[in-house]
């Protein structure tokens, strides 16, 4: 049965060529603008030259330097120097490690105390507003109220929630000359984050099942066109469409959701420096595995809807269906077993024992404690 619910996204989506020009028309010539920025990507492949030519009449302050997995120690100099510049407005362009960092940065500005406070106490309403410019599809955080923040110092990593953008400009020009792993785990962590919405109860709702499903079906279709031609227009705007959908918000409404991958990916990412899609290839299989009797139908489901998979025994169509996933997630080019990325016993006794001291109990159903986190990652060793 589907759930009572609660829905609004009110981020402004600006899709396709040249619309990074139209930024000075979404943000007001009186705001001073921070913007902020990861490496130097962007100015190796002319998107720094938009944006400042489009906010040539702004009054604007740089910050570069937030890394992949935003680290707290960086965004407090960010914070630091907003303060300084008196800001009133800021600009994440990068993915979705600068705009999870500037949705802190957004909070921060307007907090006396240290920013990570903020990130133990989980959220706050409380913020300047920004917008981004999107340069690598994956996380969904340019339509979304979600961040993930780590501390560099305790080997932490947790997830935060403030306020979503005012707007975002997705450009499918920009993202033909990403890295092939980069693409690789952003359609990684694009079909995981559907699964995490998809794969729980079955018969709550049949249309977002049909629409989850319509990404998964998308990016299967997608992904070896992409693997062979990152530089098709039509397929990376395809790509950046399935990323936005898949974490916005829409295919969760009313639906049971689960999230224990992605709580066990940070801590991989937190303890390892494992990029965080690669992480997620590799864990939901076990996922799959491990709690299999909880999500029989929607593997199932799954299976026959996306992979093709609709004849034999239940434990067949289940186990062919994970092979499958692990399968897809191979053909990016991604390995799926720990063990491959030099990831031992250590790190998984490690995640247990946090989630045990933690008293977590992840899932849709709350089944995932310590001892299940450690049961799933034996899986994929």
């Amino acid at each position: 049965m589907l759930n009572n619910f609660s829905f609004k996204n009110p981020t402004k989506l600006i899709m396709g060529k040249g619309m990074i020009a139209h930024l000075s028309a979404e943000i007001p010539s009186d705001k001073k603008v921070m913007i902020t920025f990861g490496g130097g990507s962007v100015k190796k492949h002319g998107i720094y030259e938009q944006v400042k030519d489009a906010l040539k009449n702004h009054d604007t302050v740089e910050f570069w330097g937030i890394e992949p997995n935003p680290k707290i120690e960086t965004l407090r100099k960010a914070i630091e120097l907003g303060k300084e510049e008196k800001v009133d407005f800021l600009l994440a362009v990068g993915g979705g490690s600068v705009i999870d960092g500037t949705k802190l940065i957004s909070a921060g500005l307007l907090y006396d105390g240290d920013a990570w406070d903020l990130v133990k106490k989980g959220c706050e309403t409380e913020t300047i507003p920004l917008g981004t410019v999107l340069t690598i599809p994956a996380t969904g955080s340019e339509m979304n109220n979600g961040a993930v923040i780590s501390c560099l110092e305790t080997k932490e990593k947790y997830a935060f929630f403030s306020n979503g953008p005012k707007f975002s400009i997705l450009d499918p020009e920009v993202t033909f000359s990403l890295p092939d792993y980069q693409i690789a785990c952003g359609i990684a962590d694009t079909f995981v984050h559907v699964l995490e919405q998809y794969l729980t109860k079955s018969g709550e709702s049949r249309v977002m099942d049909r629409w989850a499903e319509s990404i998964l079906q998308t990016l299967v279709e997608i992904a070896p066109k992409i693997k062979e031609n990152k530089k098709d227009y039509q397929n990376m705007a395809d790509f950046m469409m399935c990323a936005t959908m898949a974490l916005n918000g829409f295919i969760a409404m009313g639906v049971s959701q689960d999230w224990a991958t992605h709580m066990i990916g940070h801590e991989v990412t937190a303890l390892t420096g494992l990029t965080h899609g690669h992480t997620l290839a590799i864990i939901m299989p076990g996922t799959m595995d491990v709690m299999r009797k909880q999500k029989y139908e929607k593997i199932m489901q799954l299976g026959s809807r996306v992979f093709g998979v609709v004849s034999g025994t239940h434990d067949f169509r289940i186990n062919e269906t994970i092979r499958k996933t692990r399968d897809f997630f191979n053909s990016l080019g991604l390995t799926t077993s720990l063990h491959e990325e030099n990831i031992n016993e250590d790190v998984i006794s490690e995640i247990e024992r946090r989630f045990n001291d933690r008293d977590v109990h992840l899932g849709e159903d709350g089944l995932v404690t310590g001892t299940i986190a450690k049961e799933i990652l034996t899986k994929v060793l």
